[in-house]
C-alpha cells in the first residue's frame, strides 16, 4: 500500500502514526493510574521495553560490536542520560499525571521546547532568530489564556511541581541528547538501548522500594505490555527510522501534532472538557512551539523527543 509513496511522504506517515502512538500513551497511563502506583508503572513500562528492544540489539553483531566499543566517558553519559532522560522524566510524568489533567500537562510539557531552545543558544552556540523569540512571546501568551483566573486545587499544584520537573529535566536530557549525537560514534538505537535499560532499572527499583510489588489485574499487565512493546520499544524504533529522512524542522512540527491529538483524545476518553479560551491557549502554544522550532537551515533531528 505505501509502496506507491516515496521515501520522504512514508516517513511523514510513519513519524505521524509514532505521534499519534504516543498521544494515546497518555490516555492509557491515565487508566493505569488508577490501579498501579506511579513510579512502578513506569519503571515496568520502560524495563518491559528495554527487553523488547534487547533481542533488536543483541542479535546484531554490528550492535554488539558497537556496545562493546563504547568507551568510559560514553558510558557516563549514557548514565547521565538515562537517569535525566528516563528516571527522572518519566517518573515525574507519570506522577504528574495521577493528579493533573492529560492536556494540562502536555501544555506545560511544550515549555520545555522554549528551554531547549534557550539552553542550546548558551551551551550549544545554536543562535535564536527573531521568529523564535516570538514564537517564545506567542507561547507564554497562550500558557497565560489557558490557565487564566489561576484557581488551582491543593493536588493539582502538586501535579504542578511535579510537571515542572519534567520540564525542567527534559530540557537537561535533550541538550544532553543532542551533544552526544553530535559526537556522531554512537548509533541512536545504542544511545536508545542503553539509556532506557538504566532509567528503567532506577525507576522499578524506586517504585518497588516505595509502593512494594504491585498485585495486578490481567488488564493492567496487558496494559503495560501494550505501552512497552508497541507505545516504546516499536515507536522509538520507528520513529529513529523517520529520523533518518525527515529535516529538524519537520521532526518538529509533526511531534507538535501531539498538543491537539492528546487534547483530542483526552476530551473523547477521559471526558475533559475544554473552554473556548482554554482552546485558544492550546492553539497559540501550538503556534508558539511551531516557531520556536522553526530555523532558518533545517537540520537532521536529534534522537530524542520530547516526552511522550
Amino acid at each position: 500500500m505505501f509502496s506507491r509513496f516515496s521515501p520522504h511522504t512514508r516517513a511523514l506517515l510513519q513519524a505521524l502514526f509514532v505521534t499519534f502512538l504516543w498521544s494515546t500513551s497518555w490516555i492509557l497511563i491515565k487508566v493505569g493510574l488508577k490501579d498501579i502506583p506511579p513510579l512502578t508503572f513506569a519503571g515496568l513500562r520502560y524495563s518491559l521495553a528495554f527487553l523488547c528492544l534487547c533481542p533488536v540489539v543483541l542479535a546484531s553483531r554490528s550492535r554488539r560490536s558497537e556496545l562493546q566499543r563504547l568507551r568510559g566517558t560514553d558510558w557516563v553519559q549514557l548514565l547521565v542520560l538515562g537517569l535525566i532522560y528516563i528516571a527522572i522524566t518519566q517518573g515525574a510524568q507519570f506522577i504528574a499525571l495521577s493528579y493533573l489533567p492529560a492536556t494540562t500537562l502536555t501544555l506545560l510539557i511544550n515549555l520545555s521546547v522554549v528551554i531547549i531552545a534557550l539552553l542550546g543558544s548558551l551551551m550549544l552556540a545554536e543562535r535564536l532568530g527573531m521568529r523564535q523569540w516570538g514564537g517564545i512571546a506567542i507561547f507564554f501568551v497562550g500558557v497565560i489564556l489557558y490557565f487564566f483566573p489561576v484557581d488551582l486545587p491543593a493536588g493539582e499544584r502538586l501535579g504542578l511541581l511535579a510537571a515542572g520537573v519534567v520540564v525542567l529535566a527534559n530540557s537537561i536530557s535533550a541538550v544532553l541528547g543532542r551533544r552526544i549525537n553530535r559526537s556522531a560514534h554512537i548509533n541512536p538505537i545504542i544511545v536508545t538501548f542503553v539509556s532506557i535499560g538504566i532509567g528503567a532499572a532506577i525507576l522499578l527499583v524506586v517504585g518497588i522500594a516505595q509502593s512494594g510489588w504491585p498485585q495486578l489485574a490481567l488488564q493492567s499487565w496487558l496494559l503495560i505490555l501494550w505501552l512497552a512493546a508497541v507505545n516504546t520499544a516499536f515507536a522509538f524504533s520507528l520513529w529513529n527510522n523517520a529520523l533518518r529522512t525527515l529535516s529538524a524542522v519537520e521532526s518538529g512540527i509533526i511531534n507538535n501534532t501531539m498538543l491537539i491529538q492528546i487534547a483530542v483524545l483526552a476530551w473523547v476518553f477521559l471526558g475533559e472538557r475544554l473552554s473556548l479560551q482554554e482552546v485558544a491557549g492550546l492553539g497559540a502554544v501550538a503556534i508558539g512551539v511551531l516557531l520556536v522550532q522553526f530555523k532558518g537551515t533545517a537540520r537532521k533531528s536529534e534522537t530524542l523527543t520530547p516526552t511522550e
